[in-house]
């Protein structure tokens, strides 16, 4: 009787290291809770509609591709990436100052102490995005 206990392989991707789909609806659904209730990001949240389900969604899905998990929603919006998508937008450096900071509370909210590194790479790649936005 072989009684080897089967290792599951290391995670390989930031998707799989975050803990999927289910996390990165977490950081969206906190991302969208602190623009919709912090004053700071009251700019923020005038340039969105009343209802963000919509958006609670797709930016749980952009993360999840970008991260490297399935890429629904780059299959979904052939050609479209987050810069393509808010070029339309008169977008201030204030605004995505406001974009930046929120998403960066809600990583660190959401992941908490479970992966530091990891969470302190995304809000900064993410800063990244967000600031190259403001115009």
């Amino acid at each position: 009787m072989n009684t080897a206990v089967e290792e599951k392989p290391a995670p390989t991707t930031p998707y799989e290291r975050l803990g999927g789909l289910p996390v990165l609806e977490a950081i969206s659904n906190r991302f969208y809770d602190l623009m919709d209730q912090d004053p700071a990001y009251a700019e923020l949240r005038a340039m969105h509609s009343p209802d963000l389900s919509r958006m609670r969604t797709s930016l749980a899905q952009f993360l999840m591709g970008w991260s490297g998990g399935p890429r629904d929603w780059f299959e979904a919006n052939p050609g479209r990436c987050m810069m393509s998508v808010h070029k339309p937008y008169a977008i201030s450096a204030d605004v995505a100052g406001q974009w930046a900071d929120a998403m960066n509370r809600a990583v660190h909210d959401t992941l908490g102490e479970s992966d530091p590194p990891l969470a302190k790479e995304m809000a900064r790649v993410l800063d990244q995005l967000a600031r190259s936005m403001g115009r």
